[in-house]
């Protein structure tokens, strides 16, 4: 389990861009991105699994074109239950407060992507400890 890819932006609703690191913030999220702040939805993940089948369905995506922070291989987020905790490199630490979203109407990614999966597979988390991460850094469940 690992991070493929971070991603920010400074205005909610749209494309987020690729970084090879960030740094979080205890109960903030990601610095400089529009999501990060006193709420449960500081941080956004999203399987690149999820992505590659939205490709595979012919859609012309990649990494933060759905607005997730991070992406990440080979965990099945959206049957981790809330509250679970997991650890994103060598310091950070989440907890997942969040599985899927209300999709009030549809965003400019939708118009863009043509589809928005984060409704049905996103995740959010808030921050418990902060501290620096990168593409490539190891994930580990803790709970």
């Amino acid at each position: 389990m690992k991070i493929v890819s971070i991603a920010v932006s400074r205005k909610k609703g749209t494309r987020k861009v690729p970084v090879e690191e960030a740094k979080l913030l205890k109960n903030h999220g990601l610095i400089g991105d529009a999501h990060a702040g006193a709420w449960h939805r500081q941080v956004s993940f999203l399987a690149s699994e999820s992505i590659e089948k939205a490709r595979k369905n012919g859609l012309n995506v990649t990494f933060g074109d759905f607005a997730e922070n991070i992406a990440t291989l080979g965990i099945d987020w959206i049957n981790l239950p809330i509250g679970s905790r997991v650890k994103l490199g060598n310091s950070v630490e989440v907890e997942i407060s969040q599985i899927g979203k209300e999709c009030h109407n549809r965003c400019a990614i939708f118009y863009q992507a043509g589809d928005c999966i984060m409704p049905r597979e996103g995740v959010f988390a808030r921050v418990i400890t902060g501290g620096t991460i990168c593409c490539g850094d190891r994930i580990k469940l803790l709970s």
